[in-house]
Parts: structure tokens; C-alpha cells; sequence
């Protein structure tokens, strides 16, 4: 927790907490992103950012989802010494669907929700957007000396990462590292994550009376039902630990295209199943021999689902890659300079990696490394969702100590 001394760098808290609850009142989740950049860029130029400076990417033209508008980018000139390298600060401007309707208010030192119990909050990631922009704020306001900063709000992160994935590294300026908030304890470094394929199986059978002539269908259940037990027998399924190597599998959705559940009625053979499942790893080779034992097991059940005329079922399985696993180098200069950027805000950096995906995953990809703060997010995803205000103003301190560090 932050120390009880004298907090460094000067911020005005109340202003901090105000604009987070003013992005946490809006409602737009992922894939509907319109409302919250707007309000983002209403409240950019609102503590002094020119509006030539502000900019929407076209990665939402390369999404392979609905997505209404592309990435937020900011671009702050340097006012400190010259030729000084720009450096990035990003965070996402989505919420996940259980967020919708939200109505954020401050008690003590928490932002809870009004609603409890019947929705999330929205911490993940309105934390991250009122941090970034509150490192404008102060920045202006301050006069304080700072490299370029280039500030990064991406689309679509909760739905897959979409918007750090299908970005053109061209728009960001150069920057040669990066800050990315998104987390619950600002003395988290994040320095690594998992990576992950999702995957998608179709299972065509053929539908028949099951109380008259069940032999005449092929059941898309039952070869899900056979390709599930090859798998769980085999160790595919959870947690799976293959010749000291580890990762998970989950298997999600099932039911059909439009996520309805499969099957008519208990009286029809079910010749139809949609399947949607993800592999993850700390080792890239390892993700894609988990996804090939799911497609290995449902080729292998779909052939032995027959009619009564010896035809079997057909499965179409598709995957892609999610997101490609990273582990900086403890002793990198990014990494060097968030943990002096740590212990300027008077907290004790801890270096840690994690089985989640980030953004900062596909950051690395693109040639800049990217480490991971927290900012207050506490039981995210969930109907009990909160913001620790200690923290949360930790994170915007932390912000400045990295942008004007020497």
C-alpha cells in the first residue's frame, strides 16, 4: 500500500476522482466505444489539449468485429530537453458488457456502484482513461518538463485485444517504450503474459426422429460429448502440464451461430453444434499443440458418428491467434525505469508477469516494449466491482514520476 508520508507530485485528487467517475457514468462497452471517446476527447480538450493533437485510427476499418471507431491517439510535444525519445501511455477505453448501465459514486475512499449486485462497474480500464488523462491535466497545468508523449486509447481490448492488435505502429510517433495501466496495485510491474488462440468448432450431424428412428441421425452432441472425453483423458482440458511445460484450455460457448442453444427438442436428433474454446500458454509453441489436441479430438469423434447408412458427421474447426505470449528482461531499460518511477511515488516495485492477456502483449509484437500498472481496479468483471481510490491516485502519481523522469 502507499506509504503514509508526504505524497510526491502534486495532483489535484479531487479533480482525478472527478473525471473518473464522470468516464465510469458512461455506458460503452466493448465493440460500442462511440460515447466514451467522445467524452474522452471532450475531456482532453477541456484540461488543455489542442485539438490538432487529438486523432481516431483506422484499426476499427481492419477489426474483424463491429467496431464504431478506431483508436484514440494522443500526441503531446515535448517541453523538456531536446531530442529526449517519446515514450507511450496507453490504457483501454472499454468496459465488458456487464458494465451497461453502471452508476459510479464515491464512498470514502472507494468508487462503488449504485447498482450492486446487478452490474460491473467499469474500473477495467475507465481507471486507465482518467489516469492518462489526468497526466495531461497535470502536465499542462504544471508547465512540468516532459518528453514526447504519445497517449493510446484502444477499442475492442475486451472482446480480444482487437484495437493494440490491428493499430499501425506509424501513428504512435516512435516511441521506444511503454506504459500501459490496467490493473488493481500501482506497484505492479507487469513485465509478462500469457498468450492465447481461440478457436471455434462446428459440428454438422443430420437431424432425425429420436424416438422413432434415432440410427437414421448423426449427432452433433454426441461428438462433442466424445471429442470433450478425448481431451479430458487425454489432459488437454484445465490446467494442462505436458513434459514440464504448462498452460489452460476452457472450453466456452456451446450452442449455435446466433448463441442460442443447440438442438430443437429432445425428440430430434441434434444435427448442430457451435463450439467456442481458447488455449493459453507462457510458451507460444505450446498454445498451439493445446489447440491442436482439441482439433486432433473432434476430427477423431466426428468419425466415429454414424447413420445408419455408415456417414458421419463433418467439423469445421478454426482458429486464430488471440494474442502472443512476452516476458521482458528484468534488467531492460523499460523495466529499469518503471521500478525508479515506482519507488519515486514512495511504494516498493514488484516485478511480476501474468495468465491474462494485455494489451501490452501485442505492444511488444510491434517492437515497443510495454510494461503494466494497476490503478485501483478491484474484483473486476463481476457485480461486486469497486475502485480503490488509494490506489487509483497512486496510479496518476506514478503516471507523472514516468513522464518526467530524467
Amino acid at each position: 500500500m502507499p506509504t503514509a508520508t508526504a505524497p510526491a507530485f502534486d495532483l489535484d485528487t479531487h479533480a482525478a476522482v472527478e473525471r473518473l467517475i464522470r468516464f465510469l457514468a458512461v455506458n460503452s462497452i466493448t465493440g460500442h466505444e462511440a460515447a466514451i471517446g467522445k467524452e474522452l476527447v471532450a475531456a482532453l480538450k477541456e484540461v488543455g489539449v489542442p485539438a490538432k493533437a487529438i486523432a481516431f485510427d483506422d484499426a476499427h476499418t481492419r477489426i474483424p468485429e463491429p467496431t464504431p471507431i478506431g483508436n484514440l491517439i494522443v500526441k503531446l510535444p515535448g517541453t523538456g530537453k531536446k531530442n529526449a525519445k517519446p515514450i507511450l501511455f496507453m490504457t483501454h477505453m472499454d468496459t465488458v458488457p456487464l458494465c451497461a448501465g453502471a452508476k459510479p459514486k464515491q464512498v470514502g475512499k472507494r468508487v462503488v456502484n449504485e447498482l450492486e449486485g446487478t452490474t460491473a462497474l467499469g474500473g477495467d480500464n475507465r481507471t486507465g482513461c482518467a489516469v492518462l488523462v489526468t497526466l495531461a491535466a497535470e502536465l499542462i497545468k504544471q508547465n512540468l518538463p516532459h518528453p514526447p508523449i504519445t497517449m493510446l486509447f484502444t477499442v475492442r481490448e475486451e472482446s480480444g485485444l482487437f484495437g493494440a492488435k490491428h493499430l499501425d505502429p506509424a501513428d504512435l510517433g516512435g516511441p521506444t517504450v511503454g506504459f500501459n495501466f490496467d490493473g488493481r496495485c500501482a506497484a505492479d510491474v507487469l513485465i509478462g503474459a500469457i498468450g492465447a488462440d481461440r478457436w471455434t468448432v462446428d459440428i454438422r450431424g443430420k437431424a432425425a426422429h429420436a424416438g422413432v428412428a434415432p440410427e437414421r441421425g448423426i449427432s452433433a452432441t454426441m461428438v462433442l460429448a466424445l471429442a470433450m472425453a478425448e481431451v479430458h483423458e487425454g489432459g488437454w482440458f484445465g490446467k494442462v502440464v505436458k513434459d514440464g511445460r504448462e498452460g489452460t484450455s476452457n472450453v466456452g460457448l456451446v450452442g449455435t451461430l446466433d448463441g442460442k442453444s443447440a438442438g430443437d427438442a429432445t425428440n430430434v436428433v441434434t444435427d448442430f453444434v457451435h463450439v467456442k474454446g481458447e488455449s493459453r500458454s507462457h510458451d507460444a509453441k505450446f498454445v498451439r499443440e493445446i489447440t491442436a489436441a482439441y482439433k486432433t479430438a473432434f476430427t477423431n469423434a466426428a468419425a466415429k458418428v454414424k447413420d445408419h447408412e455408415g456417414r458421419t458427421a463433418k467439423v469445421k474447426f478454426t482458429s486464430r491467434l488471440d494474442y502472443v505470449p512476452f516476458r521482458l528482461k528484468a534488467d531492460a531499460p523499460v523495466v529499469a525505469r518503471a521500478e525508479a518511477a515506482v519507488r519515486a511515488v514512495g511504494r516498493e516495485p514488484n516485478l511480476r508477469v501474468t495468465n491474462g492477456g494485455l494489451d501490452a502483449n501485442w505492444m511488444v509484437k510491434h517492437g515497443i516494449p510495454t510494461v503494466t500498472f494497476g490503478a485501483g481496479q478491484n474484483e473486476i468483471h463481476t457485480v461486486k466491482e469497486y475502485v480503490d481510490l488509494t490506489e487509483f491516485e497512486s496510479g496518476c502519481r506514478l503516471a507523472l514520476a514516468l513522464a518526467t523522469a530524467e
